[in-house]
């Protein structure tokens, strides 16, 4: 707008030297910039549909009788954040190191943040637009959030998807007890990414499903040995196995029988007991002599 009065002879705004309008005639060629009032108090123009070439310097001339006058005021165009390169979805292997990227535009210029949003809530992680994880363990998966913040609009938030593959992991492998005849079931969960596969070995034999009375179940990160009619010949030591492309893990999982003896461990461990024992033994044999 522009406060003019009945002093004023001629008038014209000016986009910084290009003129947009000299009176009620329009010398530009924009279709956007139209003339909103002229009277004998005001001179305005209209800008429709703003962007933010449209920025800088706007100036009001007025002819008078006795010389030429101008009002000068500058345009500041506002622009919401807006993401406009980000991160794809990414898979790596555990130890590698990974840099994720989000850029954004607006004005004022937005700030960049990125949140870790993990199962145990949102982590703060770094303001930047570029996030370097070096050697990512497991617990750093999951979904990482970009945000950019200018204060003119609302936040622009987007999410890029980090899977972490790491070997397996058995997590719980525990002896069973069941009475012959009756039903026995044996469990093997393992952690992994990708999900692990698994074999069930009786010493030196894998198992196949629907033989000899057993059913084999694998599910996600749960894997069952279910014995439908328990027999003499089924007690003893089985190992679970877990595998994926980073690698394989075992564990020992005993079926014992009613009024069996078992500590609940491994072979390894009920050695290492034996032998602490004898050494136990030997230790007061010697004192003694």
């Amino acid at each position: 707008r522009c406060t003019v009065d009945d002093r004023v002879t001629r008038v014209a705004w000016l986009n910084r030297s290009t003129i947009l309008y000299a009176g009620n005639d329009k010398w530009s060629i924009d279709n956007r910039v139209v003339i909103l009032s002229n009277t004998k108090t005001q001179y305005s123009i209209k800008i429709h549909n703003v962007d933010v070439y449209d920025e800088g310097p706007y100036t009001c001339s007025v002819q008078t009788d006795n010389h030429p006058k101008t009002s000068r005021v500058h345009l500041i165009v506002q622009v919401p954040p807006q993401i406009v390169n980000i991160s794809s979805d990414i898979t790596v292997n555990e130890g590698s190191s990974v840099t994720l990227m989000c850029l954004a535009f607006g004005r004022p210029e937005p700030t960049v943040t990125w949140r870790h949003l993990s199962g145990k809530g949102q982590g703060f992680v770094s303001e930047d637009e570029y996030l370097e994880i070096t050697g990512i363990t497991r617990e750093q998966s999951g979904e990482y959030e970009c945000s950019a913040v200018n204060d003119v609009a609302v936040p622009d938030v987007r999410k890029v998807k980090v899977t972490v593959n790491y070997p397996p992991y058995i997590s719980n492998a525990k002896n069973t007890g069941a009475s012959v005849g009756q039903k026995g079931i044996l469990q093997c969960e393992a952690s992994a990414v990708p999900v692990a596969e698994f074999q069930w070995f009786k010493e030196d034999t894998r198992l196949a499903n629907g033989l000899e009375g057993v059913r084999i179940e694998s599910k996600g990160r749960l894997s069952t040995l279910t014995f439908f009619n328990v027999s003499e010949k089924d007690y003893g030591n089985y190992t679970c196995v877990a595998t994926n492309k980073l690698g394989n893990t075992n564990a020992s999982i005993i079926l014992y029988g009613p009024g069996a003896v078992h500590d609940g461990g491994n072979a390894a461990s009920r050695a290492a007991a034996g032998l602490c024992l004898w050494a136990t033994l030997l230790t007061r044999l010697l004192l003694d002599f």
